[in-house]
């Protein structure tokens, strides 16, 4: 469902301003000094592309239909993830009007390059996955996609090996699996080891660390890229945090507040090659981005979040 004008408003921030700039005010997030630098990239490993390790989500943040003032609003944001470095973008059949309105953001930007098009198929029938396919492709403005993947698992064989024959056209550049839910990973081991595919995408933070023991180790092993979705549980731990100290210690990797201190957390695994959080706000698009400009944690500072996150 179209979440209400009000509700989206008041995520935007949407003051009569103009700018790619033009949504007001901080909120309770800072920005770190590292706002004007680019974000690190990581190697696809089938290819070696390097795209930058934060990337964008677009999971009800811009389900807006047809509402100018919130289409613009979701623009703003789309063209600042591109001017501060960003590439990926993550959409969905499921997320209602999400891809359409980056099809509106990429027109009205002049179809930025090099924009990295992401989405899915989200169909429980086969013949369905074609046809929807198709129209993913009109509502992006786009003739080929750079990623296409199986949503949740849904029918996957079959679109999988439509996905392939897509990929073999040269309608598709990469082509993945994914899965939002802890119950189907054994399922999702399954299909990364016996599969050939260049992306998974999965559920990983501070605190759903479970992949770290089998899947993140075997995507290094299988040389498959690795998407992170919800690496704030939409919005759940940075609430749960927001009114801890942040640890002194996070000043040694550039992290200036809670929302930087856990995606860098996320990015920093060696494994993942992008991470997607979601938003309404531009001031919060520059901040992620800016979490992956600076030093990531190594394997001893990722121990010290995890403890000092633990301890909360």
């Amino acid at each position: 469902m179209l979440l209400k004008r009000r509700t989206i408003l008041r995520g935007f921030g949407a003051a009569a301003v103009s700018g790619v700039a033009g949504i007001a005010g901080l909120g309770a997030r800072r920005l770190s000094a590292a706002t004007a630098a680019k974000p690190i990239s990581r190697p696809i490993p089938s290819t070696g592309e390097a795209v930058p390790v934060v990337g964008l989500g677009s999971w009800i943040t811009f389900n807006v239909g047809n509402d100018p003032v919130l289409l613009d609003a979701s623009t703003k944001v789309i063209a600042a993830f591109f001017e501060n470095g960003g590439r990926l973008i993550d959409s969905s059949p499921m997320y209602g009007s999400s891809q359409a309105t980056i099809g509106h953001a990429l027109r009205k930007l002049g179809d930025p390059k090099p924009a990295f098009a992401a989405d899915k198929i989200w169909t429980s029938f086969a013949a369905e996955g074609a046809t929807q396919f198709d129209a993913t492709r009109k509502l992006w403005g786009l003739d080929a996609m750079d990623l296409m993947q199986v949503h949740n698992l849904l029918a996957w064989e079959a679109h999988l090996e439509m996905l392939t024959e897509k990929k073999s056209a040269g309608e598709i550049r990469y082509i993945g699996i994914t899965t939002s839910h802890g119950r189907r990973h054994r399922e999702l081991e399954a299909i990364m080891a016996g599969h050939d595919i260049d992306f998974v995408q999965l559920t990983y933070n501070v605190l759903d660390r479970e992949p770290e023991q089998r899947l993140l180790p075997l995507a290094r092993e299988r040389g498959i890229a690795v998407i992170v979705n919800r690496p704030y549980q939409r919005g759940d731990l940075i609430r749960r945090f927001s009114d801890k100290p942040l640890p002194a210690f996070a000043a040694e990797i550039g992290a200036g507040s809670w929302p930087q201190l856990l995606l860098k957390f996320i990015v920093s695994h060696p494994a993942v090659t992008c991470a997607i959080p979601a938003t309404t706000r531009v001031d919060h698009v520059k901040e992620n981005l800016a979490s992956a400009a600076g030093p990531l944690p190594d394997a001893g500072m990722r121990k010290r979040i995890a403890d000092y996150v633990g301890r909360l």
